[in-house]
């Protein structure tokens, strides 16, 4: 996939160095300074996050940090907007559900009465 070479809001793609950063465990490459969002795609991953009472995936929809479609849980701080947000060397990029990086936020309790704890 092509990079994005000049973002409506970051600008113009810095040259940065090619640095490795890891998705959900995964060692990936992408470049400093370019938004992460990039740095995913190029690299083939283009769902970010899994809605909380649907789990449905999410991935870039505005790419301007307006809507929070794109967020993931970015050095273990939830709800980053990864669309504006600069790659760093080692960051640890990880799939978001819900407001965390725990693919299992949907597996209910089940309390007295059947409901959900």
């Amino acid at each position: 996939m092509e990079r994005i070479k000049n973002h409506p809001i970051l600008g113009a793609s810095p040259a940065g160095k090619l640095v490795d950063f890891y998705y959900d465990g995964k060692k990936l490459q992408g470049y400093e300074g370019e938004p992460i969002a990039m740095a995913l795609r190029v690299n083939g991953i283009m769902i970010h996050r899994y809605t909380a009472k649907r789990h449905e995936p999410r991935g870039v929809f505005c790419a301007i940090g307006r809507c929070t479609d794109c967020v993931m849980v970015v050095d273990g701080q939830p709800n980053v907007r990864t669309c504006i947000t600069p790659l760093r060397e080692g960051m640890k990029v990880q799939t978001q559900y819900g407001a965390t990086a725990d693919p299992d936020f949907g597996a209910a309790k089940k309390g007295k009465g059947g409901a959900t704890v």
